[in-house]
């Protein structure tokens, strides 16, 4: 396998082929490093995070997110049922909408149904599926690797050609940093997100001896089918009530409402190795998932079994359905407008 090592005055990043699609396709790795040892290696599949090793005091790397060893198994798991989207840039409209179509411009655009009757994570052939661009790599102090992509008009049957940027940097305070841009030819529906799964003690074990907070007071309320019935909700006295800490549940996939975007939307605990992440993003919503299929079918990382309860997502977007719904946070973007998205994941060792 041919190495790519590119750097300045430190060599803290390192591109290297991931392997090829079934079609030929090359997929490259970017590995980058801090100062700390901390290391996020990103493909171009997906613009998926494969790993994120964090350094512990007593000078162990713990990767805290969960994936696969290999390109292939990364691309078989959008063939199981309940593709888990381990670690994968999703859009172009993350979450559910409802019946697999919306309007626009008093249009009605049909979309491909993978969810129920629904339409999940931008359809079938969506952004985690396709094969991004490594366009910019910054070596020196917090290192980071810009990726693209560019939609077709039509794909999915989403109008207009949108164009996404995404910087992936990983900061000298332990810091991922998720910087999104967009820009489109014509009105379109947006919401970006992040999908790894995280487990703060490694891949083995399980999230539900960690301690989740989510300081929000309301959430989106759901059908029985994951679909926003429209309403904003209030946590108190509900099973959802996570503004003061307590343990992980074992199946939770609903979407918190951010009221102040300078604090934490989000925070993990683990009291094994007493490492905590704090999530922190522009965007109106975090919606939290741990339960359904994670492709134990398929090779994981170290050959570990993931289990419905091997990791937790913190998927910072806007709020699900939007488009059809008025009263959510505009979800539209216009030709000479530019989407912009930026979550923050920060760890540290209590």
């Amino acid at each position: 396998m041919e190495i790519k090592q590119i750097s300045h005055f430190t060599p803290n990043f390192v591109i290297k082929s991931f392997g090829l699609t079934p079609d030929g396709q090359m997929v490259e790795a970017c590995e980058l490093t801090n100062k700390n040892g901390a290391k996020a290696t990103i493909i171009t599949f997906g613009a998926t995070l494969t790993s994120l090793q964090i350094p512990l005091k007593n000078n162990k790397l713990v990767d805290v997110v969960l994936g696969f060893e290999d390109l292939a198994s990364y691309i078989k798991s959008f063939e199981l049922e309940g593709s888990p989207y381990f670690g994968s840039t999703v859009g172009r409209y993350a979450g559910r909408i409802k019946n697999s179509i919306f309007e626009l411009n008093g249009k009605k655009i049909p979309l491909s149904t993978n969810n129920f009757n629904h339409s999940l994570h931008g359809g079938i052939q969506n952004f985690s599926r396709k094969i991004w661009t490594i366009k910019i790599v910054k070596s020196g102090e917090n290192p980071s690797v810009t990726l693209t992509y560019v939609s077709p008009d039509g794909e999915e049957n989403y109008p207009g050609e949108l164009r996404v940027e995404l910087t992936y940097t990983l900061t000298e305070e332990n810091e991922l940093v998720l910087e999104y841009r967009a820009t489109t030819t014509e009105d379109t529906v947006i919401n970006l997100t992040h999908h790894s799964y995280f487990n703060l003690d490694g891949h083995e074990g399980s999230v539900l001896t960690q301690e989740l907070q989510i300081p929000s007071e309301k959430m989106v309320e759901i059908t029985n089918e994951g679909v926003p019935t429209g309403a904003i909700v209030p946590v108190a006295n509900t099973p959802f009530d996570y503004r003061t800490a307590k343990l992980c549940p074992a199946t939770i996939d609903n979407s918190f409402v951010i009221d102040n975007n300078e604090a934490v939307v989000a925070a993990l605990k683990s009291n094994t190795n007493h490492l905590k992440m704090e999530v922190k993003t522009d965007q109106p919503s975090v919606h939290i998932y741990v339960g359904g299929k994670t492709a134990t079918e398929l090779v994981n990382k170290a050959g570990v079994a993931y289990h419905s309860q091997s990791g937790i997502c913190f998927e910072t977007q806007n709020f699900p359905d939007a488009p059809n719904q008025s009263q959510f946070p505009n979800a539209i973007l216009k030709p000479f407008e530019t989407y912009k998205q930026k979550t923050i994941y920060k760890f540290q060792e209590l």
